[in-house]
């Protein structure tokens, strides 16, 4: 072998097995600042009182960028912080953490923050700043990380208009004791700034009533549980219509799902609303019933009765 050859495969092995150590340690490291997250990310739920959740999530944002600022922290997943949300962008170009606080009843804040991937592995951290309570105007405030307008997100899709990228976040808020928001917002990085919100909300099919929005905000009933999510097969967004269950359309909190859904679809470079997604009409006398389990001299159908069993999960 070769002398020239010969040493640069010793060198690159030695580079190869330092680097292995180097992500070990580092992995080592991290993980042990998990464990300490872990107990504080408990504890800002569970808290008994406001005064020890807002210790606790205090601690909690102080030991997180302590462990961010391991090299090359942005890989690690934090599986372990199970009530704080960590997605990646698509593209891998940040990763996003927020989680809320409960204050009382009627107040509740999202914290988070923005990690950059850097080429050399170092921190770049952009914190989020809830300011909802001040944003008066929240479905048409174009915001940034310092006046967030404050969500728990749990997908991010990708979007582009051009040479123009955009992230496209969905969120829920706990809101207060007796109604939940489920937002749909932009986000973009100008100068190195994230930007929360863009007027790429368009409702061309009823524009008359909504000039296009910065973002979508969806608020109903407590514990109603309205979707609203990507899908992909569909190609859109897709959430529930929702109606006033006592027919008072001021009061946000008495809006549940009546079995409708609309939705946005993503063209020429903006979300475009669309009022019915599905069409469907079921023929009257033909509505989807189960399967009888009895014939009409009462006797057992076995087929039907089979069919109904629960089928065992796979592990």
């Amino acid at each position: 072998m070769k002398p020239i050859l010969l040493f640069t495969l010793l060198v690159f092995s030695t580079f190869t097995m330092d680097a292995q150590r180097a992500l070990k340690t580092e992995r080592t490291s991290l993980k042990k600042w998990e464990d300490s997250l872990q107990q504080y990310s408990i504890q800002i739920i569970e808290g008994k009182n406001p005064s020890d959740r807002f210790t606790a999530d205090s601690i909690f944002t102080k030991i997180l960028v302590r462990a961010l600022i391991n090299k090359n922290s942005f890989y690690y997943p934090f599986n372990s912080l199970e009530s704080i949300s960590k997605l990646f962008a698509p593209d891998s170009s940040f990763k996003i953490f927020t989680w809320q606080m409960l204050i009382n009843e009627n107040m509740i804040r999202q914290h988070g923050a923005i990690q950059m991937k850097t080429e050399d592995g170092s921190l770049q951290l952009l914190p989020l700043i809830d300011k909802s309570d001040i944003i008066i105007n929240q479905a048409d405030t174009v915001t940034n990380n310092r006046s967030w307008m404050g969500a728990i997100y749990y997908k991010i899709i990708p979007t582009k208009n051009g040479n123009k990228r955009y992230y496209t976040l969905f969120g829920y808020d706990e809101n207060n004791i007796r109604s939940t928001k489920k937002i749909i917002e932009t986000l973009e990085f100008i100068n190195g700034e994230p930007i929360f919100g863009s007027h790429l909300f368009n409702f061309e099919d009823n524009s008359k009533t909504h000039s296009p929005l910065s973002r979508f905000i969806l608020e109903f009933k407590k514990n109603t549980g309205a979707r609203v999510n990507y899908d992909s097969q569909l190609g859109m967004i897709i959430f529930e219509h929702l109606e006033s269950e006592s027919n008072e359309p001021t009061k946000k909190w008495t809006f549940i799902p009546d079995g409708d859904y609309e939705g946005f679809k993503w063209k020429n470079g903006k979300w475009i609303h669309i009022n019915k997604v599905f069409n469907l009409i079921t023929p009257e006398g033909k509505e989807p019933v189960p399967n009888p389990l009895k014939d009409v001299n009462g006797k057992i159908i076995e087929p039907n009765l089979k069919n109904n069993q629960p089928i065992e999960q796979l592990p």
